[in-house]
């Protein structure tokens, strides 16, 4: 087993226990949190990759939590000998993530009517659909996370390494307030797929279909702008 493959897979189970938990709290019925906004999601979303983070790193992992952060990076350094391990773990420690946001809020979907709240707890989907414009606004997601990650580990901005998990749920924060609204701001491919799967699979009161159509748009994109961001970076001499 590859150094960092558990903390990968504890640290993405993680962020989303407390991501998907959030939405689930915001829109599923009866929920004390219902209806309480995209505030709410977003700034849960920052915590849960704050607390991700956190978990990753203490059990030994860097805490990239993302494949399209684990591929951009192996894109960037040439280094892939972690790439299938990172991102396998990252897509079981998604689903059971997933798995436990069902379990914790199992008294509420037979209370929720509509299936397309319910979806919206495991994955993303847009406000407007248009594959290509979709697409474009999960490249841009991408690649300000990836881009201003390669900042935050810059020498010139020499942030200390306890801080880091910190500043990167800030930056998820602004990219969910900013640029979240088309789309749901997906940016990692795990988080959006691995819970997707859930959704297919757990014996959801009246859950409907799980969108298999747009389900390529949030891992092809993140993936585009992240690696498209760090070798920006690498080019400007930022990392």
């Amino acid at each position: 087993m590859a150094v960092g493959f558990v903390g990968e897979l504890m640290g993405t189970a993680t962020l989303i226990l407390f991501g998907d938990g959030v939405v689930a709290n915001v829109l599923l019925a009866k929920n004390k949190g219902q209806n309480s906004g995209w505030i709410v999601i977003t700034a849960g979303w920052a915590f849960a990759v704050l607390c991700g983070v956190l978990v990753a790193v203490a059990a030994g992992a860097p805490g990239h939590l993302n494949p399209a952060v684990t591929l951009a990076f192996a894109t960037a350094t040439g280094d892939w000998s972690n790439v299938v391990p990172f991102i396998a773990a990252q897509f079981i420690g998604a689903f059971i993530g997933a798995i436990l946001v069902w379990l914790a809020h199992l008294m509420h979907w037979g209370e929720t009517e509509d299936q397309g709240l319910k979806l919206a707890v495991f994955c993303t989907g847009p406000a407007i659909r248009n594959y290509g414009a979709n697409l474009v606004t999960e490249i841009i997601g991408g690649f300000a996370l990836l881009f201003v990650v390669a900042a935050i580990g810059s020498k010139a901005v020499a942030t200390p390494g306890y801080l880091a998990p910190f500043i990167v749920g800030m930056v998820v924060w602004g990219i969910g307030v900013s640029l979240g609204g088309p789309t749901g701001y997906a940016i990692n491919p795990a988080r959006d797929l691995g819970p997707r799967i859930a959704h297919a699979v757990l014996p959801i009161a009246g859950k409907g279909g799980s969108d298999w159509g747009y389900s390529w748009v949030p891992v092809v994109g993140p993936v585009i702008g992240g690696i498209v961001a760090l070798m920006l970076a690498k080019a400007t001499g930022m990392m």
